[in-house]
């Protein structure tokens, strides 16, 4: 009996000193359990992934191999640049994930991670792990949609020598005109947050000239914005009747501006911002030179305007993948966000007339962005001149994604546009330019329009090369127009059209575009429209 419990004793003593020793073992690397414990950060690893992963036997190939010798890598400077947190400083969940969105967000990346790696001694060290692709995109480009083709040779760099600068020369033809481009952008000017960019583009018709110095809010907390934008050019613009050109105009824009904005940063989950400027704004209208079309010229503007600014909105984002992209992380904004900016021109400022300019703009997410939900967005602007609403223009969208599999997701959106009293420079338009796919572009002009859209989207795991992710889509497409055409244009009411499409997503080079080759079959329309027609564009989303 003695020998029994001194064994059973034993056996607890061993039970006791291994749950003892689990209980000393550090908790698993949870950012909110680091958060709550206090943890302080300790080293930060820069993860930087080549272009190709060398790692991978589908990708270590001689041609991947030299790409990835050819290419620099994004300096660590860039990326330090843009980390929210140090070293030393009390560990943070949100400013983790926060940085993780400021990463993606360059298009020299193609995702960022980071992850806690090592607890010890009450600190932790964190992982940021970037994965480059390729920046260097010389090449030629075509697209068609709404029966208009678009041709484009360009020599880009999105990542200069690894410093995260953008250069652009591109030649570009289109339905509006052939431009000769170069523009040169960095977004984190001398490792600061500020941001520089320079534009100049000699067109067929004209110009259009773009420089700004620019402080943002760079994140949640920043207290102060400041900057200064100024823009100038000069081109001749279309109406349409029908998709045909019907009537022209040259528009000559300068527009100026400075402003400083100011914040108390994040407190209780809500961000506040101010922002006061003033801007000048001048747009003279005249006939075209030697010009083929009637003409149709819009009344001069002279606006010259102080305004206050106010932005409001909820800490609340979230991830998924498969809506918008393809296998890529998508940043989400779900919480509440408002934006309205009020400003007052007066003759004694300069201008032609007294009038007050608003904008205005709402957003807000429902359900869960991983199974089902829906996007709602809003945006009004326009001036109020004697009394009366001017150019009063209110768009907006209503998007609807449920998440059927991991390679299957059901969309569907509504959106259109309401307005009144517009400027002749400002017709709301629809047609294939402007997600009507089956017929031609500007097809219908007027004051107010909508657009439904559904589509089923498919996912799948056929990747070919490495470089590029495919999907599909099966859609239908309806809207109409109302209100008078400022040419008198025929008013075709409700247009629909049905089709099928190919997405491909590059996953090697530095862009979020997608690119779409569409067959859409109109269902009605007039009978100059051709039976089926074929789109190549590249967009921003699926």
């Amino acid at each position: 009996m003695i020998r029994i419990l001194s064994r059973i004793a034993v056996v607890l003593a061993l039970a006791s000193a291994i749950a003892l020793a689990e209980d000393e073992k550090p908790g698993p690397l949870d950012p909110q359990r680091l958060e709550d414990e206090n943890v302080v950060i300790g080293e930060i690893v820069l993860e930087k992934e080549d272009v190709f992963d060398l790692s991978d036997p589908e990708e270590n190939n001689w041609l991947y191999r030299w790409a990835n010798k050819l290419h620099i890598v994004t300096k660590d400077r860039v990326i330090e640049q843009q980390l929210l947190f140090e070293t030393g400083e009390p560990f943070s969940k949100r400013l983790v994930e926060e940085t993780e969105r400021i990463l993606r967000r360059n298009t020299y990346f193609y995702d960022a991670w980071i992850k806690p790696l090592r607890r010890e001694d009450g600190t932790v060290d964190l992982e940021v792990r970037t994965r480059d692709v390729w920046t260097l995109k010389p090449g030629f480009s075509f697209a068609r949609s709404g029966g208009e083709n678009r041709t484009l040779i360009k020599l880009e760099e999105l990542n200069l020598f690894g410093w995260g600068q953008q250069v652009l020369v591109a030649r570009s033809e289109d339905v509006d005109r052939d431009s000769t481009l170069f523009t040169f952008r960095d977004k984190n000017l001398g490792s600061s947050w500020t941001q520089l960019k320079l534009q100049y583009s000699d067109n067929s018709d004209g110009h259009w000239n773009e420089a700004s110095i620019i402080r943002p809010f760079y994140s949640l907390d920043a207290r102060w914005t400041a900057g200064v934008n100024g823009s100038d050019f000069d081109i001749e613009r279309k109406l349409y009747v029908l998709g045909e050109k019907a009537a022209e105009f040259r528009h000559e824009r300068e527009f100026y501006t400075a402003f400083g904005g100011w914040s108390n940063g994040l407190q209780n989950g809500w961000v506040r911002r101010y922002t006061a400027g003033f801007a000048y704004d001048d747009n003279k209208f005249s006939m075209v030179p030697d010009p083929t079309l009637p003409p149709a010229i819009p009344e001069n503007r002279e606006l010259v305007y102080p305004y206050f600014g106010i932005e409001i909105f909820e800490d609340r984002f979230d991830t998924a993948q498969n809506r918008d992209q393809i296998k890529r992380t998508e940043d989400f904004l779900t919480g509440w966000r408002f934006a309205g900016t009020l400003g007052w021109s007066d003759r004694e400022f300069g201008a032609d007339r007294d009038a007050a300019l608003y904008w205005l703009s709402a957003s807000q997410a429902f359900g869960d962005i991983h199974k089902s939900a829906v996007l709602v967005s809003a945006e009004a602007n326009g001036r109020v001149e004697s009394g009366a609403s001017v150019n009063a223009l209110l768009t907006y969208k209503v998007r609807y994604y449920n998440q059927q599999s991991d390679q299957r997701t059901f969309f569907a959106t509504v959106s259109g546009a309401w307005g009144d009293n517009l400027d002749l420079d400002n017709p709301v338009e629809l047609g294939g330019d402007t997600g009507l796919r089956g017929y031609p572009l500007r097809y219908q002009s007027g004051d107010s329009k909508v657009l439904f859209t559904v589509e089923q989207r498919y996912f799948w795991n056929w990747y070919p090369f490495r470089l590029v992710r495919v999907g599909g889509a099966i859609f239908a497409d309806t809207g109409r127009i109302w209100g008078d055409d400022p040419l008198g244009g025929e008013n075709l009411g409700w247009l629909s059209d049905v089709g099928f499409g190919l997405r491909l997503a590059p996953t090697r080079t530095g862009t979020r575009s997608i690119i779409h080759v569409d067959v859409a079959f109109p269902l009605n329309g007039d009978d100059s429209i051709d039976d089926v027609q074929f789109l190549i564009e590249s967009k921003k989303s699926f």
